[in-house]
């Protein structure tokens, strides 16, 4: 009971850190025009909006909220398609893992969509987990379960014909980024205790004269880690989306040659975003592992 719990807390401070930033941004996006409904405008097709487009079915226009000013800050909480997706996704989420979670209940031996799920917490606990920080990364578990799964149904939805990924936002990849900060601070200092967390960055036993030169490189290497998280998982999901729209867009250019051309490799292209797709969320819930382990074990 008290890893369904936690898996849910942590799947809430995942949301609203994405969401927030996704509402900070939307404030600081300048009003475009729309050009040319004919013209493939491959970035066009890349970055956020306030509608979700199903081409020749015509747009879905998503809510709009007057922005909002506080502390000086200017928010939007208008609904924009990375935001759409993002909650859809973690609908589609949570309903997948709590079927999974009454099936396995229900049955001594998992069946359908539990038969699926149990495998992977398995190998997240076993293979990622408890190899990197021993039998006390357990009561992290549920975190980096919500972290991993989250990250793999937003990059999965964009597959789907229609959908787009949340992934793709740098604005959710750094909410995501910045909740894996906050739980490597968090627990560093839970560890070692606060001063004893800072004072542990800079390694024992180096010249004097060395160290306030360290002491800038380990400050420097604490923002590092997130921005090294959040540009990885945003550069890769985005440039399958690029690379896709690019082949298909050679059909417009070379007309039949470019069917044959462009077909073939935008389908291998899009299987392979389905391996991408895992292997992302995998490297991200991997790095913040060894990430919160580095600064609970600093010797």
């Amino acid at each position: 009971m008290k890893v369904r719990y936690r898996f849910l807390y942590s799947f809430l401070i995942i949301t609203l850190f994405t969401a927030l930033f996704s509402f900070k941004a939307l404030a600081e996006e300048p009003d475009k025009q729309h050009g040319d409904e004919n013209k493939l405008d491959i970035i066009e097709k890349v970055v956020d909006h306030d509608y979700v487009d199903f081409y020749f079915l015509g747009k879905l226009p998503l809510p709009k909220i007057p922005k909002v000013t506080i502390g000086g800050i200017t928010f939007d909480f208008s609904v924009t398609k990375s935001l759409f997706m993002m909650f859809l996704s973690s609908i589609i989420l949570l309903i997948v893992l709590r079927r999974a979670a009454v099936i396995n209940t229900k049955n001594p031996v998992p069946r359908g969509v539990g038969n699926f799920i149990e495998p992977v917490i398995v190998f997240i606990r076993d293979e990622i987990v408890v190899p990197n920080m021993g039998k006390d990364g357990l009561r992290l578990l549920p975190f980096f379960l919500t972290l991993f799964f989250f990250i793999l149904f937003a990059n999965i939805i964009g597959l789907v014909p229609f959908m787009a990924q949340p992934t793709k936002n740098i604005s959710v990849t750094t909410g995501l980024a910045l909740v894996s900060f906050a739980m490597i601070q968090i627990n560093g200092m839970k560890k070692n205790g606060v001063l004893g967390y800072f004072k542990g960055l800079v390694p024992h036993g180096i010249p004097a004269f060395v160290l306030p030169i360290m002491i800038i490189v380990e400050f420097i290497g604490l923002f590092t880690k997130p921005f090294a998280l959040l540009m990885r998982l945003f550069a890769n999901i985005t440039a399958g989306s690029i690379i896709i729209m690019s082949l298909l867009g050679l059909i417009f250019i070379m007309n039949w040659a470019g069917v044959a051309i462009a077909v073939p490799f935008a389908l291998f292209i899009y299987f392979l975003e389905l391996f991408v797709a895992l292997l992302q969320a995998y490297i991200f819930t991997m790095l913040s592992v060894i990430f919160i382990n580095m600064a609970m074990h600093q010797h």
